[in-house]
């Protein structure tokens, strides 16, 4: 997972200003995987993101895999981002992942409070389902 983050890192250093940062997290939720339309619902909606955004699991052989959607591009890059580092995962190197990429891009700094709330929210979740199979 380490490794991964430093991936991130080391692809987001790759750019001068934030306004490319922001375009390469666009086009990394434009390569998320179609989200299933059913689960477009209440029941898989992330609360306290400022925009929709859905999240859905699947645990086989003691791994989660995440599959999510948003109707803002650039929260889908987020969970793009926090699916390339989470998903594929134990539940508990789910629930031990610190996620010190975030700060080290500068992701959390350059957002507004609301949107870090959402991508708090967006974490909080992919740990609640890492908590539910955690007992598996």
């Amino acid at each position: 997972m380490e490794a991964i983050e430093q991936e991130i890192i080391d692809d987001f250093a790759l750019f001068d200003t934030w306004e490319d940062k922001y375009q390469y997290i666009i086009e990394l939720g434009q390569k998320l995987p179609v989200f299933n339309p059913e689960f477009k619902t209440d029941d898989y909606r992330i609360k306290g993101c400022q925009s929709s955004v859905w999240l859905d699991a699947s645990y086989s052989d003691g791994r989660i895999v995440f599959y999510a959607d948003s109707d803002s591009t650039f929260v889908k890059g987020e969970i793009a981002l926090l699916m390339k580092v989470l998903s594929g995962r134990t539940p508990q190197e789910i629930l031990d992942a610190k996620l010190e990429f975030i700060d080290s891009i500068g992701l959390r700094q350059h957002m507004a409070v609301t949107r870090a709330n959402g991508l708090n929210a967006m974490v909080k979740q992919m740990k609640a389902y890492a908590l539910a199979h955690s007992a598996n």
